[in-house]
């Protein structure tokens, strides 16, 4: 059981409650970003759980301000966008091959280059060519989950990139499930700078490692990669009701509004 939980936490009935709920708040911070900035930076990552959100998003193409919006991708497999297995691939698929983007505003990590240390190289100049501001973060929103296994993005527990303080984007070992293939990440430097991180966790077999990632984030847990993604604001707990159940009462009672 996990008590004293301090980061913003709602739990829904089920991931397509959830999944309405991150749209609301992105849609939100997009609204908020193209009136002060004029464009807003969203971070996309992979995996099964965003899908449903990303099918959300293309049945209503005019929830978000697409033509001024710029999409970047936390974590890739070492694959071409054609392959299954391609972040980005399932991603435009899903959804931005549906919506009104303009394709340079698109900045995928690019898998097929080789070698892999190269294709690090390169998303990093371009990270790092995105001007923030003074002391601003580099994006608006950046969209997170977790594995059974605790990894965010392609960080996973025991890997050397969950050290680096360096560096904002490496290339990652086999790593995770089999298939194991090389990946690409940013670390938690460039998962930081984002003014709001929000993350979607759905499923019973997340519920250890929400549990263990919400009673160490406060201090930063290499165990628990997602503790180590610092925005500017506390990062935000979107979770269906069967990945919180290794959460105590207490916990699951903290469910602020989307902001």
């Amino acid at each position: 059981m996990v008590r004293g939980v301090a980061r913003p936490l709602r739990v829904f009935p089920d991931l397509d409650r959830a999944s309405a709920a991150v749209a609301e708040r992105v849609a939100a911070a997009a609204r908020e970003a193209v009136a002060a900035r004029g464009r807003f930076r969203l971070v996309l990552s992979g995996g099964r759980t965003p899908l449903g959100l990303f099918e959300r998003w293309a049945r209503t193409p005019t929830s978000l301000p697409w033509p001024r919006t710029d999409v970047y991708f936390a974590d890739e497999r070492a694959v071409p966008p054609t392959d299954p297995a391609s972040n980005f691939g399932a991603a435009w698929s899903a959804l931005l091959s549906r919506v009104p983007i303009d394709r340079h505003r698109v900045h995928r990590l690019r898998g097929e280059v080789r070698p892999l240390v190269e294709a690090a190289r390169r998303y990093e100049r371009r990270l790092r060519a995105v001007d923030g501001g003074a002391d601003a973060p580099t994006f608006d929103l950046t969209l997170l989950g977790i594995g059974p296994d605790g990894h965010t993005a392609s960080l996973f527990p025991g890997q050397p990139s969950v050290r680096e303080r360096r560096r904002w984007v490496v290339a990652v070992p086999r790593a995770g499930l089999p298939p194991l293939v090389p990946r690409l990440t940013m670390t938690a430097p460039a998962l930081s700078a984002t003014r709001a991180a929000v993350f979607l966790v759905a499923g019973a077999d997340k519920a250890t490692a929400l549990a263990g990632t919400l009673a160490s984030a406060e201090g930063g847990d290499r165990r628990w990669p997602a503790t180590l993604v610092r925005p500017r604001r506390p990062a935000e707990w979107y979770v269906d009701r069967s990945a919180a159940a290794g959460l105590s009462t207490s916990a699951t009672r903290l469910r602020p509004r989307a902001r």
